[in-house]
């Protein structure tokens, strides 16, 4: 597990843990580590899961499928960033999305079970942990309330910039690169990918952005 340390440090479930305690807790929860082939699902709509994930490296999509088969992105998993805490701790029977590889990657797998509850050892940084996961799920939900914001955008173009300006934002430059290719993106903003890339050409030639595959520039 030692080889994991610094993604693992980097992850919000652990922070502001030593690196002695963290290694400790890795063992209380029954830590394992398993990897997947780009395109294979790690979770499935529809099952129950009673782990958290934790990429340790490569990136995957929790993607959301509708009746109609139409995909969209939800958002990117990269790594030391968890997946799955939201719909366990709230006791879904069944995870409405799917969780894909998007590359090759690594995913450490704890319980959940065993976070919520401490173990017979009584560790005393077991309660830091329970904090950091409530911390997690609530920045968990203000992601999905700005998704929610970008995606409220009346036309493809409202939806694009608002996207484009709180990634600016993020970034704190004009500047930036996304983490998606543009049929991504158009998933990700709920468009169709042909007046995407219009709305991309026009933005251009009104000297709004710049951009040249996942990068941009706002101008």
């Amino acid at each position: 597990m030692k080889k994991y340390l610094e993604n693992l440090k980097n992850c919000r479930l652990f922070e502001n843990m030593s690196d002695d305690n963290l290694l400790a807790m890795l063992g209380c929860l029954g830590a394992k580590v398993l990897s997947f082939t780009k395109n294979q699902y790690i979770f499935t709509e529809g099952e129950t899961i009673s782990h958290i994930g934790i990429m340790l490296s490569g990136t995957a999509h929790i993607i959301r499928v509708d009746f109609y088969g139409n995909r969209s992105i939800v958002t990117v998993i990269e790594p030391s960033v968890t997946f799955g805490e939201s719909f366990i701790c709230s006791e879904t029977n069944s995870i409405p999305v799917n969780v894909v590889a998007e590359k090759d990657c690594e995913i450490m797998l704890v319980e959940c079970k065993k976070i919520l509850h401490p173990c017979c050892n009584a560790c005393d940084f077991h309660s830091k942990m329970i904090f950091n996961l409530i911390k997690s799920i609530s920045e968990k939900n203000l992601l999905l309330n700005q998704k929610i914001e970008i995606i409220s955008g009346r036309s493809t173009r409202e939806k694009l910039m608002k996207y484009l300006i709180i990634q600016a934002k993020n970034h704190h430059s004009r500047s930036f690169e996304i983490p998606y290719d543009r049929q991504e993106l158009a998933d990700f903003l709920e468009v169709d990918r042909s007046g995407l890339s219009a709305e991309i050409s026009k933005l251009r030639k009104e000297n709004i952005i710049e951009c040249r595959r996942n990068f941009f520039r706002l101008l």
